[in-house]
Protein backbone atom coordinates (compact mmCIF):
# COMPACT_ATOMS: atom_id res chain seq x y z
CA UNK A 1 0.00 0.00 0.00
CA UNK A 2 1.45 3.37 -1.03
CA UNK A 3 1.56 6.40 1.24
CA UNK A 4 0.80 9.91 -0.01
CA UNK A 5 2.13 12.87 1.96
CA UNK A 6 0.81 16.35 1.22
CA UNK A 7 3.80 18.71 1.33
CA UNK A 8 2.53 21.83 -0.41
CA UNK A 9 1.48 24.22 2.36
CA UNK A 10 3.08 27.60 3.11
CA UNK A 11 3.59 27.13 6.86
CA UNK A 12 3.44 30.89 7.44
CA UNK A 13 2.78 30.58 11.19
CA UNK A 14 6.23 29.04 11.70
CA UNK A 15 7.87 32.38 11.00
CA UNK A 16 11.01 33.28 9.05
CA UNK A 17 12.18 29.68 8.57
CA UNK A 18 9.42 28.90 6.06
CA UNK A 19 10.38 31.96 4.00
CA UNK A 20 13.43 29.91 3.02
CA UNK A 21 12.31 26.26 3.11
CA UNK A 22 8.91 24.50 3.00
CA UNK A 23 7.30 23.41 6.26
CA UNK A 24 8.04 19.66 5.84
CA UNK A 25 11.77 20.50 5.70
CA UNK A 26 11.77 22.33 9.04
CA UNK A 27 13.99 20.35 11.38
CA UNK A 28 12.93 18.80 14.66
CA UNK A 29 16.25 18.41 16.38
CA UNK A 30 18.49 16.95 13.62
CA UNK A 31 16.01 15.75 10.96
CA UNK A 32 13.27 17.48 8.94
CA UNK A 33 9.78 16.62 10.18
CA UNK A 34 9.08 14.83 6.88
CA UNK A 35 11.81 12.28 7.71
CA UNK A 36 10.22 11.59 11.11
CA UNK A 37 6.87 10.98 9.36
CA UNK A 38 8.36 8.65 6.74
CA UNK A 39 10.22 6.63 9.37
CA UNK A 40 7.01 6.18 11.36
CA UNK A 41 5.33 4.55 8.34
CA UNK A 42 8.45 2.55 7.48
CA UNK A 43 8.46 1.11 11.00
CA UNK A 44 5.16 -0.58 10.11
CA UNK A 45 6.39 -1.90 6.78
CA UNK A 46 5.37 0.85 4.35
CA UNK A 47 8.12 1.46 1.80
CA UNK A 48 6.60 3.42 -1.10
CA UNK A 49 5.89 7.12 -0.67
CA UNK A 50 4.54 9.81 -2.97
CA UNK A 51 5.22 13.37 -1.84
CA UNK A 52 2.83 15.97 -3.29
CA UNK A 53 5.01 19.06 -3.60
CA UNK A 54 4.00 22.71 -3.75
CA UNK A 55 5.54 25.81 -2.18
CA UNK A 56 9.37 25.59 -2.38
CA UNK A 57 9.02 21.93 -3.31
CA UNK A 58 12.45 21.88 -4.96
CA UNK A 59 14.03 21.81 -1.49
CA UNK A 60 12.22 18.55 -0.71
CA UNK A 61 13.04 17.05 -4.10
CA UNK A 62 16.73 17.93 -3.83
CA UNK A 63 16.91 16.56 -0.28
CA UNK A 64 15.64 13.13 -1.34
CA UNK A 65 17.88 13.09 -4.40
CA UNK A 66 20.93 13.48 -2.17
CA UNK A 67 19.84 11.38 0.80
CA UNK A 68 19.51 7.60 0.66
CA UNK A 69 16.88 5.73 2.65
CA UNK A 70 15.64 2.14 2.77
CA UNK A 71 12.31 3.21 1.30
CA UNK A 72 11.29 4.63 -2.09
CA UNK A 73 10.32 8.30 -2.33
CA UNK A 74 8.65 9.74 -5.43
CA UNK A 75 8.25 13.54 -5.57
CA UNK A 76 5.48 15.06 -7.71
CA UNK A 77 4.98 18.81 -8.12
CA UNK A 78 1.22 19.45 -7.71
CA UNK A 79 1.13 23.24 -7.97
CA UNK A 80 2.22 26.08 -5.73
CA UNK A 81 -1.26 27.16 -4.60
CA UNK A 82 -3.27 23.98 -5.25
CA UNK A 83 -5.60 23.01 -2.40
CA UNK A 84 -5.45 19.61 -0.69
CA UNK A 85 -8.23 18.01 -2.73
CA UNK A 86 -6.61 19.23 -5.93
CA UNK A 87 -3.23 17.86 -4.91
CA UNK A 88 -4.70 14.42 -4.40
CA UNK A 89 -6.61 14.63 -7.68
CA UNK A 90 -3.34 15.37 -9.50
CA UNK A 91 -1.93 12.11 -8.12
CA UNK A 92 -4.75 9.96 -9.51
CA UNK A 93 -2.67 8.49 -12.34
CA UNK A 94 0.08 7.49 -9.89
CA UNK A 95 -2.42 5.61 -7.71
CA UNK A 96 -4.60 3.92 -10.35
CA UNK A 97 -3.23 0.44 -9.52
CA UNK A 98 -3.80 0.88 -5.78
CA UNK A 99 -7.04 -0.53 -4.34
CA UNK A 100 -6.25 1.36 -1.15
CA UNK A 101 -3.64 3.90 -0.14
CA UNK A 102 -2.69 5.99 2.87
CA UNK A 103 -2.46 9.77 3.13
CA UNK A 104 -1.19 12.24 5.68
CA UNK A 105 0.11 15.79 5.93
CA UNK A 106 3.76 16.80 6.08
CA UNK A 107 3.52 18.50 9.46
CA UNK A 108 1.94 16.07 11.95
CA UNK A 109 3.45 13.39 14.17
CA UNK A 110 1.76 10.57 16.04
CA UNK A 111 2.66 7.32 17.76
CA UNK A 112 -0.43 5.51 16.52
CA UNK A 113 -0.22 1.92 15.33
CA UNK A 114 -0.52 2.42 11.58
CA UNK A 115 -0.97 -1.29 10.96
CA UNK A 116 -4.07 -1.25 13.16
CA UNK A 117 -5.38 1.77 11.26
CA UNK A 118 -5.04 -0.15 7.99
CA UNK A 119 -6.72 -3.25 9.42
CA UNK A 120 -9.61 -1.12 10.66
CA UNK A 121 -10.07 0.40 7.20
CA UNK A 122 -10.00 -2.96 5.40
CA UNK A 123 -12.40 -4.48 7.92
CA UNK A 124 -15.06 -1.80 7.45
CA UNK A 125 -14.70 -1.63 3.64
CA UNK A 126 -15.62 2.04 3.36
CA UNK A 127 -14.16 4.64 1.00
CA UNK A 128 -12.33 6.54 3.71
CA UNK A 129 -10.99 6.14 7.23
CA UNK A 130 -9.83 9.16 9.21
CA UNK A 131 -7.75 8.99 12.37
CA UNK A 132 -9.37 11.18 15.02
CA UNK A 133 -7.52 12.45 18.08
CA UNK A 134 -8.06 14.41 21.27
CA UNK A 135 -6.42 17.78 20.65
CA UNK A 136 -3.88 19.11 23.15
CA UNK A 137 -4.90 22.45 24.64
CA UNK A 138 -2.64 25.42 23.95
CA UNK A 139 -2.04 26.24 27.59
CA UNK A 140 -1.41 24.36 30.82
CA UNK A 141 -4.40 23.41 32.96
CA UNK A 142 -4.43 24.53 36.59
CA UNK A 143 -6.77 23.08 39.24
CA UNK A 144 -7.40 25.34 42.25
CA UNK A 145 -8.83 25.01 45.72
CA UNK A 146 -9.55 28.62 46.65
CA UNK A 147 -6.20 30.29 45.88
CA UNK A 148 -4.07 27.18 46.19
CA UNK A 149 -2.85 25.24 43.14
CA UNK A 150 -3.59 21.55 43.75
CA UNK A 151 -2.89 20.23 40.24
CA UNK A 152 -1.04 21.45 37.15
CA UNK A 153 -0.91 19.73 33.75
CA UNK A 154 1.17 21.13 30.91
CA UNK A 155 -0.87 21.02 27.66
CA UNK A 156 -3.30 18.21 28.59
CA UNK A 157 -5.58 16.64 26.00
CA UNK A 158 -9.13 17.92 25.64
CA UNK A 159 -11.41 15.08 26.73
CA UNK A 160 -14.73 16.22 25.26
CA UNK A 161 -14.10 16.38 21.51
CA UNK A 162 -12.34 14.69 18.60
CA UNK A 163 -10.56 16.35 15.68
CA UNK A 164 -9.12 15.21 12.36
CA UNK A 165 -5.71 13.75 13.20
CA UNK A 166 -4.54 13.88 9.59
CA UNK A 167 -3.83 10.18 9.04
CA UNK A 168 -6.13 8.64 6.41
CA UNK A 169 -6.68 5.42 4.50
CA UNK A 170 -8.63 5.71 1.24
CA UNK A 171 -9.94 3.24 -1.28
CA UNK A 172 -9.52 4.24 -4.92
CA UNK A 173 -13.19 5.30 -4.88
CA UNK A 174 -12.10 8.55 -3.21
CA UNK A 175 -11.48 9.99 -6.68
CA UNK A 176 -15.23 9.81 -7.34
CA UNK A 177 -15.60 12.46 -4.63
CA UNK A 178 -12.99 14.86 -6.02
CA UNK A 179 -14.19 17.20 -8.74
CA UNK A 180 -11.92 20.25 -8.75
CA UNK A 181 -8.30 21.29 -8.31
CA UNK A 182 -9.59 24.22 -6.26
CA UNK A 183 -11.22 22.33 -3.40
CA UNK A 184 -10.14 21.32 0.05
CA UNK A 185 -10.15 17.58 0.67
CA UNK A 186 -11.46 18.30 4.16
CA UNK A 187 -14.55 20.25 2.98
CA UNK A 188 -16.97 19.07 0.27
CA UNK A 189 -15.38 15.65 -0.38
CA UNK A 190 -15.51 14.78 3.33
CA UNK A 191 -19.06 16.11 3.61
CA UNK A 192 -20.13 13.90 0.70
CA UNK A 193 -18.42 10.90 2.29
CA UNK A 194 -20.13 11.16 5.67
CA UNK A 195 -23.53 11.89 4.07
CA UNK A 196 -23.16 8.61 2.14
CA UNK A 197 -21.87 6.85 5.28
CA UNK A 198 -18.56 6.14 3.58
CA UNK A 199 -16.33 7.76 6.23
CA UNK A 200 -15.08 5.86 9.29
CA UNK A 201 -13.25 7.24 12.34
CA UNK A 202 -10.28 5.43 13.83
CA UNK A 203 -9.81 6.69 17.40
CA UNK A 204 -6.25 7.29 18.52
CA UNK A 205 -5.83 7.87 22.25
CA UNK A 206 -2.05 8.26 22.26
CA UNK A 207 0.42 10.97 21.32
CA UNK A 208 -0.39 13.38 18.50
CA UNK A 209 1.04 16.78 17.68
CA UNK A 210 0.81 19.07 14.67
CA UNK A 211 3.72 21.44 14.04
CA UNK A 212 1.89 24.68 13.31
CA UNK A 213 3.94 27.18 15.30
CA UNK A 214 7.45 27.75 16.61
CA UNK A 215 6.19 26.67 20.02
CA UNK A 216 5.03 23.33 18.59
CA UNK A 217 8.42 22.82 16.96
CA UNK A 218 10.24 23.52 20.22
CA UNK A 219 7.98 21.12 22.11
CA UNK A 220 8.74 18.28 19.67
CA UNK A 221 12.47 19.01 19.68
CA UNK A 222 12.51 19.02 23.48
CA UNK A 223 10.89 15.56 23.55
CA UNK A 224 13.72 14.24 21.36
CA UNK A 225 16.43 15.88 23.44
CA UNK A 226 14.96 14.33 26.59
CA UNK A 227 14.75 10.94 24.80
CA UNK A 228 11.01 10.97 25.43
CA UNK A 229 9.63 11.25 21.88
CA UNK A 230 6.66 8.80 21.73
CA UNK A 231 6.84 8.39 17.93
CA UNK A 232 10.47 7.23 18.13
CA UNK A 233 9.91 4.43 20.64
Amino acid sequence: MKVVILCGGFGSRLGHETNIIPKPMVKIDKDPIIVHILKQYYKYGYKEFILALGYKGEHIRNFFKKKKFKFKVQTIFTGRKTLTGGRLLKLKKYLKKEKNFMLTYGDGISNQNIRNLTKFHLKHKKTATMTVVRPPVRFGEVTLQKDKVVKFMEKPQIKTSWINGGFFVFSNKIFNYLSSLNEMLERKPMEKLFKKKELMAFKHHGFWQCMDTQRDKELLAELIRKKNAPWMK
